[in-house]
C-alpha cells in the first residue's frame, strides 16, 4: 500500500526531531525555544506553499466558518503534541522519548471509536460509529512490545524521575496527535489539501507558541545561534516535509480505520531511525541482544499490517467489481 511507504518515508524525516531535541537539550537549549521556534520556522514555508497553488483565502474561509474547532485541535495536534515531546527531552534520551512516543500507533486505534463514518443507504446518508479494529490493535500491541524491547537494555540506566518526567508528557503526546490529526480531517471535512490544513493548523497554533516563546524569553533569555540552526532544520525535516507527507498519508485512507491504523502505525519505525541517528551523530551505543529482536517484531508488525490492508484492499475492489457487474445485468 503507497500511503504505509509514505508513513515510513515520514518517519524518516520525524526521526530528526527526537535526535536533535536531545541534541539541543545536552547543549543547553531550553525546550520553550525548541517547540516554538520550530513551528514559527513552519509558518512562512507553509505559507508560501499555499500562495503559490492560489488556495491560501480558502484556508482563511475555512478558519472564519470554525474558529473555534481550528483553535482546539490545532492546541491538541500540534502544541499538546510538540510542547509535551520537547520537553521530555530534557529529561531523557531521544530513544526513551521516541520508543515512548510509539504509544500513538495504539492511541490511534483506540480513538477510532470516537469518531464515524457516512455510509450511502437507500433513506440517503447515513452516519454510523466506526468499530475498534481488533486486528489493527493487535498487530499495533505487537509492534509496541517490539519498542518496548528496544527500551529494556537501556531502561536499567534510568533513575525513577527521568522515567515518570520522560515519559508521561510522551504519553499524552501520543494520544494528543492522532486526535488533533483525526478531528482537523472531520471538520475539514475535504474541503482542504493536505498542504492547507498543515498551514491552517499552524496559524491557529500560533498564539499559543507566542505565548510559550514569551515565557522561554523571561526564563532563559533569547536563544543561542546553535538552538536557531538546528531548530530551523526539524522545521524544514519535521514540521515542513515530515508532517505533509504523514497528513497526506492519513488524509488518504481517512474512511477506513483499520487503513488509517496501519498508516500510523508506520511511526513506528521512527525508533529504527532514531537509533541509528543517535548512534551516527551522538555516539550512542548500537543495540543488541533484546533490542535487535525488538526490531525485528516492528519489521514484522509493519509487514502484516502491509498485508492485511492490501488484502481488505483487494477485497474491496472485487466487491465494488461485482455490484457493478450486477448493476449492469440488471
Amino acid at each position: 500500500m503507497k500511503e504505509i511507504g509514505i508513513g515510513i518515508l515520514a518517519s524518516v524525516f520525524f526521526a530528526v526531531t527526537f535526535i536533535l531535541n536531545r541534541s539541543m537539550e545536552l547543549a543547553g537549549g531550553s525546550w520553550f525555544w525548541s517547540s516554538s521556534l520550530r513551528f514559527v520556522f513552519m509558518l512562512p514555508f507553509l505559507f508560501l506553499i499555499v500562495l503559490y497553488r492560489r488556495n491560501a483565502r480558502q484556508v482563511i474561509e475555512e478558519m472564519r466558518k470554525h474558529p473555534f474547532q481550528w483553535l482546539c485541535w490545532s492546541f491538541f495536534g500540534f502544541v499538546l503534541f510538540y510542547g509535551p515531546l520537547t520537553y521530555a527531552a530534557a529529561y531523557g534520551p531521544g530513544w526513551l522519548v521516541a520508543g515512548t512516543w510509539q504509544l500513538t500507533i495504539v492511541a490511534g486505534v483506540l480513538l477510532g471509536p470516537l469518531f464515524y463514518q457516512t455510509i450511502q443507504t437507500k433513506e440517503g446518508p447515513l452516519k454510523v460509529r466506526n468499530k475498534l479494529q481488533t486486528r489493527a490493535l493487535f498487530i499495533s500491541f505487537l509492534i509496541l512490545c517490539g519498542v518496548a524491547l528496544i527500551q529494556v537494555q537501556n531502561a536499567n540506566q534510568l533513575t525513577l524521575t527521568e522515567v515518570m518526567v520522560g515519559v508521561l508528557p510522551v504519553m499524552i503526546a501520543a494520544f494528543a496527535y492522532p486526535l488533533g490529526n483525526r478531528k482537523m480531517m472531520e471538520v475539514c471535512g475535504g474541503r482542504l489539501d493536505t498542504f492547507q490544513r498543515v498551514f491552517g493548523m499552524t496559524l491557529a497554533s500560533m498564539p499559543f507558541w507566542i505565548v510559550i516563546g514569551a515565557f522561554g524569553f523571561i526564563k532563559v533569555g533569547a536563544p543561542s545561534s546553535d538552538q536557531l540552526l538546528q531548530t530551523f532544520i526539524v522545521a524544514i525535516s519535521s514540521g515542513v516535509i515530515a508532517t505533509t507527507l504523514f497528513f497526506i498519508a492519513t488524509d488518504r485512507v481517512r474512511g477506513h480505520q483499520g487503513k488509517l491504523a496501519a498508516v500510523e502505525a508506520t511511526q513506528s519505525t521512527q525508533v529504527l531511525f532514531v537509533i541509528i541517528g543517535e548512534v551516527v551523530l551522538l555516539s550512542t551505543p548500537w543495540p543488541s541482544g533484546l533490542a535487535m529482536a525488538g526490531i525485528m517484531i516492528i519489521v514484522i508488525g509493519m509487514l502484516l499490517h502491509s498485508y492485511f490492508t492490501q488484502k481488505i484492499s483487494m477485497k474491496r475492489n472485487v466487491n465494488v467489481l461485482s455490484l457493478k457487474r450486477k448493476e449492469q445485468n440488471m
